[in-house]
Formats: C-alpha cells, sequence, structure tokens
C-alpha cells in the first residue's frame, strides 16, 4: 500500500530544491502525493477498508496544510508544485 523506497528516492530527487534536501514542503507535498495516489488505487479494490481510509484522509489534511504554507510563503512555488503534480484542473 505504501510507495517503495526506489519511488521515494525518485521523488525527492525530481522535487529537491537543492541537493541533499529531503525535508522542504515540495518533497513533503510531493511523497504524500504519491502515498495518496497509491492509496486511492488500493481503495478501488478494497472499498470497506476504513482503517486505512482514516490514514488517506490524514495524508489529504497533512498535504492540504503543507500547499497552504507554501502558498502563504511564496505563491510562484506554490503554483509550480501545483502544475508539476497536477493536482489542480
Amino acid at each position: 500500500m505504501s510507495i517503495t523506497s526506489e519511488e521515494k528516492k525518485e521523488t525527492i530527487k525530481e522535487f529537491a530544491t537543492k541537493k541533499g534536501d529531503t525535508g522542504s514542503p515540495e518533497v513533503q507535498i510531493a511523497i504524500l502525493t504519491k502515498r495518496i495516489a497509491t492509496l486511492t488505487e488500493h481503495f478501488k479494490i478494497h472499498k470497506k477498508d476504513n482503517h486505512s481510509r482514516r490514514g488517506l484522509l490524514k495524508m489529504v489534511s497533512q498535504r492540504r496544510k503543507l500547499l497552504d504554507y507554501v502558498k502563504q510563503k511564496n505563491d510562484s512555488r506554490y503554483h509550480d508544485i501545483i502544475k508539476r503534480l497536477g493536482l489542480r484542473r
């Protein structure tokens, strides 16, 4: 249900703002987005898995808070990450 370490490393490499960056909001949002997508696929098969659904809702809430933080600090970074992840249409 979770992402593999290779997928996580690729995501960190793609969204890092500088070398060795693993904790910037962009990286955290990208990792959460990958995990949310994986769980969404899981729920297509296991519709009644309410325990994992709670975890999904917590992840979505955490991503929303991080996106709000980035938008508050720098609007252009916010729009860039939204566009790169394809979150809004």
